[in-house]
């Protein structure tokens, strides 16, 4: 029996995201430009610290409550980011950004996905043999509560696959002893995939997650 996978996260970029966003539904706060520089409200909101690869900041304020950030990164000036991280997280932001991300789609179509992260849950602990598995081909680090399977050949910089698994559980949310395996899909692995076409990648991705973890995983989307 397959399991389930989910997106988690989804990252695309637009020459002209803003527009996306120009009614008064929405705010978009500037943190970083030419002329402004406020890596405190970054920091404050998003609870991780500017990387000197951003060399524009804004965040998207909605009416009902989401925060999420677009970014401007130095590889690619002419475009911005808008990351939808945590689409299933098993609380009431995530079921607002499934809500905006569904209303926006019929209208990012033709935009370039940077990034899709593919969480598959489990209740209790993640089974041996599948963190077996994963460590045949890599080396685990831990960092706070969450365990990163890095390759050998790994740098620091990785845009191709990440994987981690971390502790999920959320007693408000009747999500008690809940484990999370993740694998982030980044830019070198999705290669010029537009967000029209994400489901035709499901199967590549599907084999990469049965290759380093031995599952076999059906991926669903939003």
């Amino acid at each position: 029996m397959k399991l389930k996978g989910v997106i988690d996260s989804l990252n695309f970029n637009s020459k002209s995201l803003e527009a996306l966003f120009s009614d008064d539904d929405y705010i978009i706060e500037v943190i970083k430009s030419v002329s402004i520089f406020e890596p405190k409200r970054w920091l404050e909101e998003f609870k991780k610290p500017l990387t000197k690869n951003i060399i524009e900041a804004k965040i998207l304020h909605t009416t009902k409550g989401l925060v999420i950030p677009i970014k401007r990164f130095s590889r690619s000036p002419t475009k911005q980011t808008l990351e939808f991280a945590g689409l299933h997280g098993y609380n009431d932001k995530s079921e607002l950004l499934s809500e905006l991300l569904s209303g926006l789609m019929e209208h990012i179509q033709e935009e370039q996905v940077t990034r899709l992260d593919v969480a598959i849950d489990f209740k209790g602990q993640i089974p041996n043999r599948v963190i077996k598995k994963l460590c045949d081909d890599r080396e685990p680090f831990r960092f706070w509560n969450t365990t990163y399977y890095k390759s050998k050949s790994e740098k620091k910089a990785n845009n191709r696959l990440n994987i981690k698994t971390y502790n999920k559980s959320n007693t408000k949310n009747d999500t008690k002893n809940l484990y999370r395996l993740e694998f982030s899909f980044l830019t070198s692995y999705i290669g010029k995939t537009q967000v029209k076409d994400i489901e035709n990648s499901f199967v590549k991705m599907a084999k990469t997650i049965r290759r380093f973890s031995g599952l076999d995983v059906k991926i669903l989307y939003l």
